[in-house]
């Protein structure tokens, strides 16, 4: 059962890894529609009807989908005032509860940009801009990046119950995406030794 749960969170691991790093990719191709655009219009004082709405697609296409990245790679803001005085088990059940309200938030999200897809889908709803692109897509990978966030914070959860029951991590540190993150978890290790000394 244990190596069946420790694959099932490298699975998860390895496609929210690749959606994020994917999502990564995208940043040169906005820098570059958006110094293009500059470049058409300031020096050749012929703007373009579709690079606005590009740019604004490809930057919700990349903070939506790096949001599960981020969250695998402890990257999202915390307020640890408490949470670094606490033990290793009353931080789990911290983690517990707030990944519970996240997962569920996600659901909601999932839910309403389904909704959205079909009317959008149904009704041809467009941008309502000289270029008019279609929206359908957007919805779409809402809820593909929806739908990976809540993946990781399952995958979380789950670590964080073998934990609580076992004593035991359910993935050892070294699995952790080394090449982005060095330190990996010794973050937590590092602020539990500086919590230390400074009592």
């Amino acid at each position: 059962m244990t190596a069946f749960l420790r694959n099932l969170c490298r699975l998860v691991d390895l496609i929210v890894r690749f959606c994020g790093k994917a999502a990564a990719y995208l940043m040169p191709i906005l820098a570059f529609v958006v110094a293009f655009e500059v470049f058409s219009r300031y020096v050749l004082n012929s703007p373009t009807i579709w690079a606005f709405d590009l740019s604004l697609f490809l930057f919700g296409y990349i903070a939506a989908l790096g949001g599960a990245y981020a969250q695998q790679q402890k990257a999202h803001i915390n307020v640890d005032i408490l949470y670094f005085r606490v033990s290793k088990k009353s931080r789990a059940v911290f983690n517990l509860i707030s990944w519970a309200l996240g997962v569920f938030f996600l659901v909601l999200i999932m839910k309403l940009c389904f909704g959205k897809f079909e009317e959008a889908i149904e009704y041809d709803y467009r941008r309502q801009s000289e270029w008019a692109p279609p929206m359908f897509h957007f919805w779409i990978m809402m809820i593909v990046a929806a739908g990976l966030f809540a993946a990781q914070l399952g995958r979380d959860m789950l670590a964080e119950l073998y934990f609580l029951i076992t004593g035991q991590p359910l993935i050892e540190d070294t699995d952790t995406d080394s090449d982005d993150n060095p330190d990996g978890d010794n973050s937590d290790k590092n602020k539990d030794q500086q919590t230390e000394a400074a009592k």
